[in-house]
Protein backbone atom coordinates (compact mmCIF):
# COMPACT_ATOMS: atom_id res chain seq x y z
CA UNK A 1 0.00 0.00 0.00
CA UNK A 2 1.82 3.41 -1.31
CA UNK A 3 2.37 6.00 1.21
CA UNK A 4 1.07 4.73 3.98
CA UNK A 5 3.86 5.58 6.59
CA UNK A 6 3.37 9.03 5.56
CA UNK A 7 -1.01 9.07 6.60
CA UNK A 8 1.03 7.81 9.97
CA UNK A 9 2.97 9.92 10.21
CA UNK A 10 0.23 13.14 9.34
CA UNK A 11 -1.54 11.11 11.98
CA UNK A 12 1.23 10.99 14.57
CA UNK A 13 1.82 15.11 13.76
CA UNK A 14 -2.31 15.98 14.65
CA UNK A 15 -1.78 13.79 17.62
CA UNK A 16 1.14 15.87 19.08
CA UNK A 17 -0.52 19.20 18.59
CA UNK A 18 -3.60 17.75 20.29
CA UNK A 19 -1.09 16.98 23.39
CA UNK A 20 0.31 19.86 22.71
CA UNK A 21 -2.92 21.98 22.60
CA UNK A 22 -3.68 20.02 26.15
CA UNK A 23 -0.92 20.77 27.80
CA UNK A 24 -2.34 24.09 29.35
CA UNK A 25 -5.55 22.73 30.07
CA UNK A 26 -6.67 22.48 34.06
CA UNK A 27 -5.80 19.22 35.91
CA UNK A 28 -7.71 17.07 38.02
CA UNK A 29 -7.74 17.23 41.53
CA UNK A 30 -9.96 15.92 43.92
CA UNK A 31 -11.99 17.38 46.52
CA UNK A 32 -13.24 14.65 49.05
CA UNK A 33 -16.39 15.46 51.47
CA UNK A 34 -15.62 16.08 54.80
CA UNK A 35 -16.77 13.87 57.40
CA UNK A 36 -16.96 15.81 60.48
CA UNK A 37 -18.47 19.25 61.54
CA UNK A 38 -16.59 22.04 61.01
CA UNK A 39 -18.53 24.86 63.32
CA UNK A 40 -16.32 26.42 65.46
CA UNK A 41 -17.29 26.71 69.33
CA UNK A 42 -13.95 29.65 69.89
CA UNK A 43 -14.79 32.65 68.40
CA UNK A 44 -11.23 34.07 68.18
CA UNK A 45 -10.74 31.53 65.52
CA UNK A 46 -12.90 33.17 63.50
CA UNK A 47 -11.03 35.11 60.71
CA UNK A 48 -12.25 38.48 60.74
CA UNK A 49 -11.15 40.73 57.32
CA UNK A 50 -12.32 44.63 58.17
CA UNK A 51 -11.23 44.65 54.56
CA UNK A 52 -13.86 43.12 52.95
CA UNK A 53 -16.41 43.80 54.72
CA UNK A 54 -18.86 46.25 52.27
CA UNK A 55 -20.59 48.02 55.44
CA UNK A 56 -18.36 51.31 56.77
CA UNK A 57 -19.87 50.62 60.50
CA UNK A 58 -18.86 47.17 60.46
CA UNK A 59 -15.40 48.10 58.52
CA UNK A 60 -14.39 50.77 60.86
CA UNK A 61 -15.09 48.66 64.46
CA UNK A 62 -12.12 46.05 66.29
CA UNK A 63 -13.28 42.42 66.46
CA UNK A 64 -11.64 42.01 70.17
CA UNK A 65 -13.93 39.00 71.59
CA UNK A 66 -11.65 38.90 74.69
CA UNK A 67 -13.76 41.03 76.88
CA UNK A 68 -17.36 40.11 74.90
CA UNK A 69 -18.81 40.90 71.58
CA UNK A 70 -21.28 44.02 71.31
CA UNK A 71 -23.88 44.16 68.78
CA UNK A 72 -21.44 45.26 66.02
CA UNK A 73 -19.10 42.46 66.31
CA UNK A 74 -21.83 40.42 66.68
CA UNK A 75 -22.86 41.80 63.02
CA UNK A 76 -19.25 41.22 62.11
CA UNK A 77 -19.01 37.80 62.93
CA UNK A 78 -22.35 36.80 61.08
CA UNK A 79 -21.43 38.47 58.11
CA UNK A 80 -17.84 36.50 58.40
CA UNK A 81 -19.73 33.54 59.17
CA UNK A 82 -22.92 33.02 58.33
CA UNK A 83 -23.22 29.54 56.52
CA UNK A 84 -26.12 30.57 53.97
CA UNK A 85 -23.70 33.71 52.87
CA UNK A 86 -20.72 31.28 52.08
CA UNK A 87 -23.39 29.37 49.97
CA UNK A 88 -23.92 32.72 48.50
CA UNK A 89 -20.60 34.04 47.87
CA UNK A 90 -20.02 30.66 46.69
CA UNK A 91 -23.02 31.05 43.65
CA UNK A 92 -21.08 34.78 43.04
CA UNK A 93 -17.94 33.17 42.05
CA UNK A 94 -19.59 30.72 39.90
CA UNK A 95 -21.21 33.42 37.88
CA UNK A 96 -17.64 35.20 37.81
CA UNK A 97 -16.64 31.67 36.32
CA UNK A 98 -19.69 31.96 33.70
CA UNK A 99 -18.77 35.52 32.61
CA UNK A 100 -15.05 34.98 31.94
CA UNK A 101 -16.40 31.78 29.94
CA UNK A 102 -18.84 33.75 27.71
CA UNK A 103 -16.08 36.11 26.88
CA UNK A 104 -13.88 33.45 25.20
CA UNK A 105 -13.62 33.06 21.58
CA UNK A 106 -15.07 29.45 20.35
CA UNK A 107 -12.27 26.74 18.93
CA UNK A 108 -12.05 26.65 15.67
CA UNK A 109 -13.08 23.04 14.30
CA UNK A 110 -10.12 21.00 12.55
CA UNK A 111 -11.38 18.20 10.20
CA UNK A 112 -8.82 15.60 9.06
CA UNK A 113 -10.35 12.76 6.67
CA UNK A 114 -7.93 10.05 4.91
CA UNK A 115 -9.26 7.76 2.23
CA UNK A 116 -7.19 4.27 0.03
CA UNK A 117 -7.90 2.80 -3.05
CA UNK A 118 -8.30 -1.24 -1.89
CA UNK A 119 -7.72 -2.97 -3.87
CA UNK A 120 -6.25 -0.69 -6.57
CA UNK A 121 -3.39 -0.44 -8.69
CA UNK A 122 0.37 -0.15 -7.44
CA UNK A 123 0.46 3.37 -8.47
CA UNK A 124 -2.79 4.49 -6.50
CA UNK A 125 -2.44 7.51 -4.76
CA UNK A 126 -4.08 7.85 -0.60
CA UNK A 127 -6.27 10.74 -0.60
CA UNK A 128 -6.79 13.30 2.34
CA UNK A 129 -8.59 16.30 3.11
CA UNK A 130 -8.00 18.72 5.74
CA UNK A 131 -9.95 21.62 7.06
CA UNK A 132 -10.09 24.10 9.40
CA UNK A 133 -13.57 25.88 9.96
CA UNK A 134 -14.60 28.58 12.43
CA UNK A 135 -18.48 29.58 13.34
CA UNK A 136 -18.68 33.25 12.77
CA UNK A 137 -22.43 33.34 14.39
CA UNK A 138 -20.77 31.88 17.92
CA UNK A 139 -17.67 34.53 17.29
CA UNK A 140 -21.00 37.95 16.83
CA UNK A 141 -22.76 36.73 19.75
CA UNK A 142 -20.03 36.86 22.24
CA UNK A 143 -20.56 40.86 22.87
CA UNK A 144 -24.35 39.91 24.42
CA UNK A 145 -22.83 37.09 26.22
CA UNK A 146 -21.00 38.89 27.55
CA UNK A 147 -23.29 41.90 28.67
CA UNK A 148 -25.82 38.95 29.65
CA UNK A 149 -23.57 37.53 32.13
CA UNK A 150 -21.89 41.01 33.93
CA UNK A 151 -24.92 41.83 34.34
CA UNK A 152 -26.00 38.30 36.13
CA UNK A 153 -22.95 38.93 38.36
CA UNK A 154 -24.25 42.56 39.31
CA UNK A 155 -27.09 40.32 40.32
CA UNK A 156 -25.74 38.12 42.11
CA UNK A 157 -23.47 40.05 44.11
CA UNK A 158 -26.22 42.59 44.89
CA UNK A 159 -28.21 39.55 46.14
CA UNK A 160 -25.81 39.14 48.47
CA UNK A 161 -25.32 42.47 50.00
CA UNK A 162 -29.25 42.50 50.04
CA UNK A 163 -28.76 39.06 51.99
CA UNK A 164 -25.81 39.83 53.93
CA UNK A 165 -28.23 43.09 54.72
CA UNK A 166 -30.62 40.51 56.18
CA UNK A 167 -28.26 38.33 58.41
CA UNK A 168 -27.19 41.87 59.82
CA UNK A 169 -30.44 42.93 60.53
CA UNK A 170 -31.32 39.28 62.35
CA UNK A 171 -28.21 39.25 64.07
CA UNK A 172 -29.28 42.74 65.81
CA UNK A 173 -32.64 41.30 66.22
CA UNK A 174 -31.22 38.35 68.02
CA UNK A 175 -28.40 40.11 70.01
CA UNK A 176 -31.51 42.13 71.69
CA UNK A 177 -33.28 39.18 72.16
CA UNK A 178 -31.27 37.54 73.66
CA UNK A 179 -30.05 40.61 76.15
CA UNK A 180 -33.48 41.19 76.89
CA UNK A 181 -33.88 37.73 77.80
CA UNK A 182 -31.31 38.12 80.26
CA UNK A 183 -32.79 40.71 82.08
CA UNK A 184 -36.17 39.43 81.64
CA UNK A 185 -34.98 35.93 83.50
CA UNK A 186 -34.38 37.57 87.14
CA UNK A 187 -37.46 39.34 86.94
CA UNK A 188 -39.32 36.08 85.99
CA UNK A 189 -37.61 34.04 88.64
CA UNK A 190 -38.23 36.82 91.56
CA UNK A 191 -41.95 36.13 90.77
CA UNK A 192 -41.68 31.93 90.45
CA UNK A 193 -40.20 31.86 93.95
CA UNK A 194 -42.62 34.88 94.75
CA UNK A 195 -45.41 33.69 94.48
CA UNK A 196 -44.35 30.00 95.09
CA UNK A 197 -43.31 31.23 98.53
CA UNK A 198 -47.28 32.81 99.54
CA UNK A 199 -48.44 29.49 98.15
CA UNK A 200 -46.70 27.45 100.43
CA UNK A 201 -47.45 29.58 103.31
CA UNK A 202 -50.66 29.54 102.69
CA UNK A 203 -51.00 25.99 102.13
CA UNK A 204 -49.26 25.50 106.04
CA UNK A 205 -52.00 27.83 107.57
CA UNK A 206 -54.38 25.87 106.11
CA UNK A 207 -53.17 22.73 107.24
CA UNK A 208 -52.77 24.37 110.87
CA UNK A 209 -56.75 25.60 110.63
CA UNK A 210 -55.69 29.69 110.05
CA UNK A 211 -57.03 30.03 106.46
CA UNK A 212 -59.53 28.86 104.26
CA UNK A 213 -58.77 26.82 101.64
CA UNK A 214 -60.26 29.46 98.88
CA UNK A 215 -57.11 31.46 99.36
CA UNK A 216 -54.80 28.81 98.51
CA UNK A 217 -56.77 27.80 95.33
CA UNK A 218 -56.29 31.64 94.35
CA UNK A 219 -52.88 31.27 95.22
CA UNK A 220 -52.07 28.07 93.73
CA UNK A 221 -53.64 29.47 90.26
CA UNK A 222 -50.78 32.31 90.60
CA UNK A 223 -48.06 30.38 91.59
CA UNK A 224 -48.53 27.89 88.49
CA UNK A 225 -48.98 30.89 86.41
CA UNK A 226 -45.83 32.31 87.20
CA UNK A 227 -43.47 29.27 87.15
CA UNK A 228 -45.28 28.61 83.90
CA UNK A 229 -44.03 32.32 82.54
CA UNK A 230 -40.53 31.88 83.95
CA UNK A 231 -40.41 28.30 82.10
CA UNK A 232 -41.46 29.66 78.90
CA UNK A 233 -38.89 32.25 79.02
CA UNK A 234 -36.25 30.09 80.13
CA UNK A 235 -37.48 28.47 77.06
CA UNK A 236 -36.92 31.75 74.91
CA UNK A 237 -33.89 32.20 75.78
CA UNK A 238 -32.39 29.09 75.13
CA UNK A 239 -33.78 28.98 71.79
CA UNK A 240 -32.37 32.46 71.17
CA UNK A 241 -29.22 31.35 72.01
CA UNK A 242 -29.08 28.43 69.67
CA UNK A 243 -30.65 30.64 66.81
CA UNK A 244 -27.70 33.31 67.80
CA UNK A 245 -24.99 30.50 67.48
CA UNK A 246 -26.52 28.97 64.39
CA UNK A 247 -26.80 32.64 62.38
CA UNK A 248 -23.03 33.12 63.29
CA UNK A 249 -22.02 29.27 61.73
CA UNK A 250 -21.00 28.73 65.76
CA UNK A 251 -21.15 24.92 67.06
CA UNK A 252 -24.14 24.39 69.31
CA UNK A 253 -22.70 24.79 72.73
CA UNK A 254 -20.80 28.02 72.17
CA UNK A 255 -21.31 30.42 74.81
CA UNK A 256 -21.24 34.22 73.98
CA UNK A 257 -20.35 36.85 76.25
CA UNK A 258 -22.21 39.87 74.70
CA UNK A 259 -21.79 43.33 76.33
CA UNK A 260 -23.53 46.58 75.58
CA UNK A 261 -27.21 46.23 74.23
CA UNK A 262 -27.81 50.10 74.79
CA UNK A 263 -30.43 50.96 72.84
CA UNK A 264 -29.72 52.59 69.33
CA UNK A 265 -31.65 55.47 68.31
CA UNK A 266 -34.10 54.65 65.69
CA UNK A 267 -34.09 56.75 62.52
CA UNK A 268 -36.41 59.78 62.51
CA UNK A 269 -39.27 59.53 60.79
CA UNK A 270 -37.71 62.72 57.67
CA UNK A 271 -35.01 59.82 56.99
CA UNK A 272 -37.81 56.91 56.99
CA UNK A 273 -39.87 59.51 54.53
CA UNK A 274 -36.90 60.08 52.07
CA UNK A 275 -35.78 56.54 51.93
CA UNK A 276 -39.13 55.12 50.92
CA UNK A 277 -39.36 57.73 48.46
CA UNK A 278 -35.93 56.60 46.76
CA UNK A 279 -36.44 52.96 47.09
CA UNK A 280 -35.77 51.22 43.87
CA UNK A 281 -32.36 52.98 44.23
CA UNK A 282 -31.36 52.23 47.85
CA UNK A 283 -33.09 48.47 48.64
CA UNK A 284 -30.41 46.02 47.27
CA UNK A 285 -33.01 43.34 46.76
CA UNK A 286 -34.82 45.68 44.52
CA UNK A 287 -31.23 46.74 42.16
CA UNK A 288 -30.89 43.17 41.92
CA UNK A 289 -34.13 42.24 40.15
CA UNK A 290 -33.30 45.27 37.77
CA UNK A 291 -29.80 43.45 37.10
CA UNK A 292 -31.70 40.26 36.44
CA UNK A 293 -34.33 42.01 34.01
CA UNK A 294 -31.00 43.66 32.59
CA UNK A 295 -29.26 40.50 31.26
CA UNK A 296 -33.11 38.98 30.24
CA UNK A 297 -33.40 41.87 28.14
CA UNK A 298 -30.48 41.15 26.72
CA UNK A 299 -31.05 37.03 26.21
CA UNK A 300 -34.07 38.68 24.66
CA UNK A 301 -31.90 40.38 22.34
CA UNK A 302 -29.55 37.33 21.54
CA UNK A 303 -32.80 35.23 21.11
CA UNK A 304 -33.65 38.18 18.34
CA UNK A 305 -29.90 37.65 16.36
CA UNK A 306 -30.50 33.64 15.97
CA UNK A 307 -32.78 34.06 13.69
CA UNK A 308 -31.00 35.38 11.40
CA UNK A 309 -28.57 32.20 9.33
CA UNK A 310 -25.98 30.43 11.32
CA UNK A 311 -22.90 30.47 9.25
CA UNK A 312 -20.02 28.77 9.46
CA UNK A 313 -16.33 29.41 7.45
CA UNK A 314 -13.25 27.65 6.64
CA UNK A 315 -10.67 27.03 4.49
CA UNK A 316 -9.69 22.99 2.88
CA UNK A 317 -6.76 21.26 1.47
CA UNK A 318 -7.18 18.40 -0.07
CA UNK A 319 -5.72 15.20 -2.34
CA UNK A 320 -7.53 12.59 -4.51
CA UNK A 321 -6.52 8.57 -5.29
CA UNK A 322 -5.27 10.04 -8.44
CA UNK A 323 -2.74 12.81 -7.12
CA UNK A 324 -4.66 15.83 -7.81
CA UNK A 325 -4.26 18.57 -5.36
CA UNK A 326 -7.10 20.88 -4.54
CA UNK A 327 -7.70 23.83 -1.99
CA UNK A 328 -10.56 25.99 -1.16
CA UNK A 329 -13.15 26.92 1.18
CA UNK A 330 -16.31 25.60 2.83
CA UNK A 331 -19.68 27.76 4.19
CA UNK A 332 -21.93 25.95 5.88
CA UNK A 333 -25.14 27.72 6.45
CA UNK A 334 -28.53 27.17 8.36
CA UNK A 335 -31.44 28.39 6.17
CA UNK A 336 -34.10 29.81 8.59
CA UNK A 337 -37.03 28.39 7.01
CA UNK A 338 -39.27 26.27 9.25
CA UNK A 339 -37.90 26.81 12.87
CA UNK A 340 -36.11 30.79 12.48
CA UNK A 341 -35.60 30.28 16.33
CA UNK A 342 -39.30 31.76 17.23
CA UNK A 343 -39.69 29.19 19.77
CA UNK A 344 -36.83 30.97 22.11
CA UNK A 345 -37.81 34.27 20.89
CA UNK A 346 -41.29 33.48 22.45
CA UNK A 347 -39.53 32.04 25.29
CA UNK A 348 -37.28 34.97 26.02
CA UNK A 349 -39.33 37.51 25.88
CA UNK A 350 -42.35 35.33 28.23
CA UNK A 351 -39.60 35.54 30.58
CA UNK A 352 -38.42 39.17 30.43
CA UNK A 353 -42.25 40.05 31.26
CA UNK A 354 -42.32 37.65 34.49
CA UNK A 355 -39.64 39.54 35.47
CA UNK A 356 -40.86 42.95 34.70
CA UNK A 357 -44.10 41.82 36.52
CA UNK A 358 -41.94 40.52 39.32
CA UNK A 359 -40.22 43.54 39.91
CA UNK A 360 -43.11 45.47 40.04
CA UNK A 361 -44.63 43.43 42.86
CA UNK A 362 -41.34 43.30 44.83
CA UNK A 363 -41.89 47.20 45.06
CA UNK A 364 -44.98 47.35 45.59
CA UNK A 365 -44.48 44.89 48.51
CA UNK A 366 -41.61 46.79 49.65
CA UNK A 367 -44.05 50.25 49.94
CA UNK A 368 -46.44 47.95 51.92
CA UNK A 369 -44.27 45.87 54.14
CA UNK A 370 -42.59 49.39 55.52
CA UNK A 371 -46.43 51.16 55.62
CA UNK A 372 -47.41 48.37 57.73
CA UNK A 373 -44.20 47.76 60.03
CA UNK A 374 -44.54 51.55 61.10
CA UNK A 375 -48.24 51.48 61.61
CA UNK A 376 -47.67 48.54 63.63
CA UNK A 377 -44.24 50.10 65.55
CA UNK A 378 -46.98 53.01 66.34
CA UNK A 379 -48.80 50.97 68.27
CA UNK A 380 -46.15 49.12 69.85
CA UNK A 381 -45.22 52.70 70.82
CA UNK A 382 -47.62 53.48 72.40
CA UNK A 383 -48.36 50.60 74.35
CA UNK A 384 -44.87 51.02 75.66
CA UNK A 385 -45.20 54.81 76.90
CA UNK A 386 -48.34 53.56 78.62
CA UNK A 387 -46.78 51.00 80.16
CA UNK A 388 -43.45 53.27 81.22
CA UNK A 389 -46.20 55.93 82.77
CA UNK A 390 -47.37 53.56 84.88
CA UNK A 391 -44.08 51.93 85.76
CA UNK A 392 -42.47 54.25 88.28
CA UNK A 393 -45.19 54.26 91.00
CA UNK A 394 -45.86 50.88 90.98
CA UNK A 395 -41.72 50.23 91.40
CA UNK A 396 -42.30 53.46 94.47
CA UNK A 397 -45.41 51.13 95.64
CA UNK A 398 -43.25 47.65 95.45
CA UNK A 399 -40.52 49.22 97.84
CA UNK A 400 -43.23 50.60 100.40
CA UNK A 401 -44.83 47.64 100.24
CA UNK A 402 -41.62 45.68 101.34
CA UNK A 403 -41.09 48.03 104.16
CA UNK A 404 -44.22 47.57 105.53
CA UNK A 405 -43.90 44.28 104.94
CA UNK A 406 -40.54 43.56 107.18
CA UNK A 407 -41.87 46.37 109.59
CA UNK A 408 -45.02 43.55 110.13
CA UNK A 409 -47.37 46.25 108.78
CA UNK A 410 -48.50 44.46 105.63
CA UNK A 411 -49.34 41.05 104.98
CA UNK A 412 -47.56 38.79 102.87
CA UNK A 413 -50.43 38.09 100.65
CA UNK A 414 -50.72 42.22 100.30
CA UNK A 415 -47.14 42.47 99.88
CA UNK A 416 -46.65 39.53 97.09
CA UNK A 417 -49.61 40.79 94.91
CA UNK A 418 -47.80 44.77 95.16
CA UNK A 419 -45.02 42.59 94.08
CA UNK A 420 -45.88 40.54 91.24
CA UNK A 421 -47.95 43.41 90.16
CA UNK A 422 -44.39 45.69 89.57
CA UNK A 423 -42.81 42.10 88.46
CA UNK A 424 -45.29 42.32 85.86
CA UNK A 425 -45.39 45.24 84.41
CA UNK A 426 -41.39 45.71 84.53
CA UNK A 427 -41.66 42.50 81.92
CA UNK A 428 -43.99 43.63 79.97
CA UNK A 429 -41.93 46.64 79.44
CA UNK A 430 -38.89 44.87 78.48
CA UNK A 431 -40.90 43.08 75.92
CA UNK A 432 -42.15 46.06 74.67
CA UNK A 433 -38.93 47.62 74.24
CA UNK A 434 -37.24 44.62 72.24
CA UNK A 435 -40.22 44.32 70.36
CA UNK A 436 -39.82 48.30 69.68
CA UNK A 437 -36.30 47.82 68.65
CA UNK A 438 -36.88 44.97 66.19
CA UNK A 439 -39.62 46.59 64.55
CA UNK A 440 -36.81 49.88 63.99
CA UNK A 441 -34.19 47.23 62.82
CA UNK A 442 -36.44 45.42 60.20
CA UNK A 443 -37.89 48.76 58.71
CA UNK A 444 -34.20 50.22 58.52
CA UNK A 445 -33.23 47.53 56.44
CA UNK A 446 -37.03 47.19 54.80
CA UNK A 447 -36.01 50.71 53.82
CA UNK A 448 -32.63 50.64 52.75
CA UNK A 449 -31.32 52.62 55.21
CA UNK A 450 -27.54 51.39 56.78
CA UNK A 451 -28.10 48.28 58.23
CA UNK A 452 -25.70 49.34 61.39
CA UNK A 453 -25.87 52.99 62.32
CA UNK A 454 -21.62 54.63 62.05
CA UNK A 455 -22.39 56.12 65.12
CA UNK A 456 -22.44 53.27 66.83
CA UNK A 457 -20.46 53.42 70.34
CA UNK A 458 -17.66 51.70 70.16
CA UNK A 459 -16.54 49.28 73.50
CA UNK A 460 -14.25 51.04 76.15
CA UNK A 461 -12.50 48.32 77.89
CA UNK A 462 -9.66 47.65 75.37
CA UNK A 463 -10.17 48.87 72.20
CA UNK A 464 -8.33 51.49 70.57
CA UNK A 465 -9.80 54.06 68.40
Amino acid sequence: MPSRSCAYRHIAGAMLLGVALLGGCTMYRAAPLPTQPAAPSNVSRIPIDRATLRFPALASHPFDPSDGLDSIEIAMLAVSNNPDLKLARDDLGIAHAQSYAAGLLPDPQLGISSDYVTPGPGDSTRAFNYGVSMDLMAIASIPGAKAAATHNVEKLDLGLLWQEQQVIAQARRLFVKVRTQDELLPLARQADTLAQTRYDTYRSAVASGNMTSDSVSAALTAAQDAHKQYTDLQHAALQAHADLNALLGLAPDTELTLIGGEREAAAPDIALDDAVGHLAGRRADLLALAQGYAAQDVQYRQAILKQFPSLSVGFVRARDTSNVYTSGFQINLSLPIFNRNQGNVAIESATRQRLRDEYQIRLDQAYADIARLRADRAISQGQLRAVEQVLPSLSQASDDAAHAYQARNLTLGAYTDTRLAWLAKSIEALSLREAVEAQDITIETLAGIAMVPASAAPKEPNHEQ
